[in-house]
């Protein structure tokens, strides 16, 4: 298996990433269908192709997790959708919990051993990638993300609560003595009894796909952390939550990501963008309905907003509602307060400047430095009266009234760093 081909997947849209590991597969694994259980917060089970009975489940695929633990390859039958298939599963450590592939053999002929180390180091390097993206909240599909999440769980708690009902109505009528055949009525009870643990333990292990404690992103946050200090002499002093602070509270994976990506950045701007720090102190808690995370060093108290803006952190909080906030005291040091709301927003903010041009976002991100139209024209090689055009042309695409107005529409969205 051509290895190269993972660049085409990774370089594909998000939406198929699934059928491009089809087809890079197709050669070494001939398979019918492919299905995927990860981490993630939007569709956390995918799949494509022929299902061999009704529909392949999220349960179905947790239980081959089984076969194979937290990282590897297995081959052989297994049953999935009330079918007995050959199948594939590759699982691949690289994001928590472990994400797992399975395709679905259209023949029974082993896989040779190459072409499997193969395939699970595929997986391994498009998991990473993945782990990669939501790690680092991109914005581009943040709020896409986070509102399509929000609605897909209100349908299965939807879903699961009609179900539930029905099941437990069931229970009822089955467990009046009045009604005859004991017998049938016994099979019946215990049939109803399954399902209704089958029903909780799937909305079980969807929560497990999308969700994390508070104490453990913050853990997980860290240890990312620490590998980045490992080598710079600085101290990291880590505010762990107890009860109150909302360590056993669970957070959506966006929120966590989002949230431990700001903090990443704010970090990297205190070590890069000053000198002289050699403590970093995270802070992390739930208050009320939001999560906020303390960075504060003990540097020159020199950061700047702009630091933070050249790193996209405004761009990656405004899809989820969340504001960051920078208080540089001279001589004593800066600390970095990020608030994101636990819930979505009920209208999700778009990218205003989805509307721009490639040349209107390099005159806005001038513009939003401070620069003169005859610097900027300077700069991009272009008459003075062409940025007044193109400026002219920003207002009225943003619907803002000033340069100071769009200004700050870039510093939010990140047009200074694109």
């Amino acid at each position: 298996m051509d290895l190269s081909k993972a660049a085409e997947v990774i370089q594909a849209p998000l939406s198929e990433t699934l059928s491009q590991l089809s087809a890079a597969f197709a050669d070494a694994i001939p398979h019918r269908a492919i299905s995927e259980l990860s981490n993630c917060s939007f569709a956390p089970f995918k799949f494509r192709g022929e299902s061999p009975g009704p529909s392949v489940t999220i349960a179905d695929l947790a239980a081959l997790r089984s076969l194979v633990g937290e990282s590897g390859a297995w081959q052989g039958r297994a049953v999935l959708a009330g079918a007995e298939v050959p199948v594939v599963v590759l699982v691949s450590a690289f994001s928590v919990p472990s994400a797992l592939l399975v395709l679905l053999r259209s023949e029974d002929t082993p896989v040779p051993e190459t072409d499997l180390a193969s395939a699970n180091a595929l997986w391994d390097v498009v998991t990473a990638h993945m782990e990669a993206l939501r790690n680092e909240a991109v914005p581009a599909t943040l709020a896409v993300s986070r509102a399509a999440a929000a609605a897909r769980a209100v349908a299965i708690s939807d879903l699961g609560d009609a179900y539930g009902a029905s099941l437990t109505a069931l229970l009822g009528v089955l467990r009046d003595r009045d009604v005859d055949d004991a017998p049938a009525r016994a099979r019946a009870v215990d049939l109803a009894v399954t399902s209704l643990i089958e029903l909780r333990a799937r909305a079980d292990l969807d929560r497990a796909q999308t969700e994390e404690r508070a104490g453990d992103a913050l853990e997980r946050l860290a240890e990312s952390l620490r590998r980045v200090l490992r080598g710079r002499d600085v101290r990291l002093d880590l505010g762990t939550p107890g009860a109150e602070e909302g360590a056993d509270r669970v957070l959506p994976t966006d929120i966590a990501s989002t949230a431990g990506a700001v903090v990443r950045s704010s970090v990297h701007a205190m070590l890069d963008d000053q000198r002289g720090v050699h403590r970093v102190h995270i802070g992390w808690k739930i208050v009320g309905t939001v999560l906020r995370a303390t960075v504060r060093d003990d540097g020159p108290g020199t950061l700047s907003c702009g630091s933070l803006d050249a790193r996209r952190v405004a761009e990656r909080l405004g899809p989820l509602g969340g504001k960051v906030e920078v208080d540089a005291v001279p001589e004593w040091g800066t600390t970095v307060t990020i608030e994101v709301p636990l819930g979505p927003p009920e209208n999700p903010r778009e990218d205003p400047l989805t509307v721009l041009g490639a040349r209107e976002l390099e005159v806005l991100g001038q513009l939003a430095r401070g620069r003169r139209n005859r610097d900027i024209a300077g700069d991009l090689h272009i008459s003075e009266s062409t940025v007044k055009f193109h400026v002219a042309k920003i207002l009225e695409k943003l619907g803002v009234g000033s340069r100071g107005e769009a200004a700050a529409l870039a510093h939010e969205w990140g047009a200074t760093a694109r």
